[in-house]
């Protein structure tokens, strides 16, 4: 870590003086206004600020942005810090596409409808961090990486939304036969009715605005470390599955071959299972412990084929978190972390 990044994890979040005017959101929040423009909805063009992470606070249809997307240096240390690089400009949009819809739902309270909970679900529902998925359903649309749209109804709405208005998405013929289509349309038909509505600011209290993180950069990592990355304990049974994963005898260490593809692994097991991305990270942590331990080995000729085994192996322990709330079954007793 540099002398600068060491400077800056010492200042105050508060202090760093982060504005969406001027910093590489703007251009991006005005790419989003301009395609609400264009797709009719004429009324509502959703104000944002910098916060801990991305939101609309408290049903209020602005949206919040996590504050490090606000320069390249903060991206780049989020990275460093985290272990996951900070959203793309293309990845930005995506999901200010889905606040917006979260925030067109409540500027317009879509949600009180008899219509809307029959195609979404009860607005009502509490919200689970972790929540089942069924891949490559037909009823749900995709847009954020890990079928985000059955994490919550209200989410199923913003996914939806955020299709209906990407440009080119051609969701008509993406969606063709499937239950999805009801609800793009559905999407469509009301952005059509409330989308000249004018929608005034909010007069409300952000949630968590930038100014009110009074911590120093050094210490919001260590509370996120602390919060998100509890350890994750698999099960001995799994060394006998990596011995297969890795059967060379000489090589390189497996260990060191994991940890080189983490960013992309987590991204990936996020995107095809729905796993959390820090509980990803978590499970990566665990098997590389593991390999480790056990002494496992690649031969350098075979690195690919032997991490293509690995990855479908963590695929498939991510997928029996996410659908059992464990990675492994345990005879006699469970436990939160698998």
């Amino acid at each position: 870590m540099t002398g600068a990044d060491q400077t800056l994890l010492s200042r105050r979040i508060a202090d760093l003086g982060l504005k969406i005017r001027g910093s590489r959101l703007e251009p991006l929040l005005g790419r989003l206004h301009a395609e609400l423009l264009e797709a009719g909805v004429t009324g509502f063009q959703p104000e944002a600020y910098f916060s801990d992470e991305w939101g609309c606070p408290a049903g209020m249809p602005v949206i919040g942005i996590p504050f490090y997307l606000a320069s390249s240096e903060l991206c780049r240390l989020e990275g460093s810090m985290t272990g996951i690089e900070a959203e793309t400009d293309e990845e930005i949009m995506m999901y200010l596409r889905h606040e917006a819809g979260h925030a067109f739902n409540y500027a317009h309270r879509l949600y009180r409808y008899r219509l809307w909970q029959r195609l979404f679900g009860d607005y009502g529902e509490p919200y689970r961090e972790v929540y089942p998925v069924v891949p490559f359903s037909p009823a749900f649309v995709r847009h954020i990486p890990g079928w985000y749209a059955q994490k919550h109804p209200d989410d199923d709405f913003a996914e939806t939304f955020a299709v209906w208005l990407t440009p080119g998405a051609a969701w008509r013929e993406v969606y063709s036969g499937t239950p999805a289509l009801k609800k793009l349309e559905y999407a469509e038909r009301v952005a059509r009715i409330y989308g000249p509505r004018l929608v005034r600011s909010p007069a409300g209290r952000l949630d968590t605005p930038v100014g009110e993180l009074t911590m120093t950069l050094d210490s919001w990592y260590r509370s996120c470390g602390e919060h998100r990355h509890a350890p994750v304990a698999t099960h001995r049974i799994l060394d006998e599955d990596l011995r297969r994963a890795f059967p060379d005898r000489r090589g390189i260490a497996a260990s060191e071959a994991v940890e080189a593809r983490h960013g992309i692994l987590v991204l990936e097991i996020n995107r095809w299972t729905g796993l959390e991305r820090h509980v990803a990270t978590g499970l990566l942590a665990d098997l590389t412990a593991r390999c480790q331990r056990l002494n496992l080995q690649i031969d350098q000729s075979r690195i690919e084929e032997r991490m293509t085994g690995f990855a479908v192996m963590a695929a498939a322990l991510a997928m029996n978190f996410t659908s059992r709330g464990r990675f492994v079954e345990k005879s006699g007793r469970r436990d939160r972390h698998g």
